[in-house]
């Protein structure tokens, strides 16, 4: 087996729990400042996260409640940008915190000299301040996000661009993911897969990854990238 020579990092509930404590608040601080009655209880939100992409949740969501089409997309456009604003203001103050043990395989790769890279279907709007928030001392060879690449996984664009960008194979790397969708956009893409479940995606069907954890600070996980940085 080659020395693992990449790794490139999803972001919503891989690296942190953005899903939970990010997005689903920052979309209810939305929906209270257009004076909007509807609010995403954490339970609830996890079935909403069927449907991927923040403003096409959205849109379903309204549909279903009785919107227009229309009306939808248009009450959609409006609340996921302010959202968007929203999510920052939350990574500002540290509302966001990184996944147990993120930080520490983060730096155990990056001190083996394993390039770092992210590939999220994210706006880079808050994608960054995330990053740089979060994992000051990481250096990120290529962050790929969701202003550039617009279709959403399982799609595995985000993760062909960010290879083509760092000039690295299928063979040199490694995807880590938490949901059915991106572990596919990984597989899609040619690449060896972990899957590091959350609450929300215990019960996805994760059988095309290479290997399945309970999260970044599984030791377990932490066994299968070290054993394949010494070969």
């Amino acid at each position: 087996m080659r020395r693992l020579q990449a790794v490139i990092f999803d972001v919503d509930g891989t690296l942190v729990d953005s899903e939970r404590d990010g997005h689903r608040v920052a979309f209810n601080l939305a929906f209270e400042e257009a004076g909007l009655p509807d609010r995403w209880d954490p339970v609830p939100y996890g079935q909403l996260l069927n449907v991927t992409g923040g403003r096409r949740r959205l849109v379903r969501y309204l549909v279903a409640r009785g919107h227009g089409p229309a009306e939808a997309e248009e009450l959609a456009r409006r609340l996921h940008t302010r959202k968007t604003d929203l999510m920052r203001d939350l990574i500002e103050v540290g509302a966001v915190p990184p996944r147990p043990g993120a930080v520490r395989l983060l730096t155990e790769l990056a001190a083996a000299r394993v390039e770092l890279s992210v590939a999220t279907t994210g706006n880079r709007a808050w994608v960054e301040p995330l990053l740089a928030r979060t994992f000051p001392v990481v250096r990120f060879r290529a962050v790929v996000t969701g202003t550039e690449i617009t279709v959403l996984k399982p799609d595995p664009a985000v993760y062909l661009e960010a290879m083509r960008l760092t000039g690295h194979g299928p063979e040199d790397c490694v995807a880590v993911e938490d949901s059915a969708a991106g572990v596919s956009a990984a597989v899609q893409a040619g690449l060896r897969c972990v899957a590091v479940t959350n609450d929300y995606t215990r019960d996805h069907d994760l059988s095309g990854a290479a290997y399945v954890g309970e999260g970044l600070d599984d030791p377990a996980v932490l066994e299968w990238f070290r054993s394949r940085l010494t070969t």
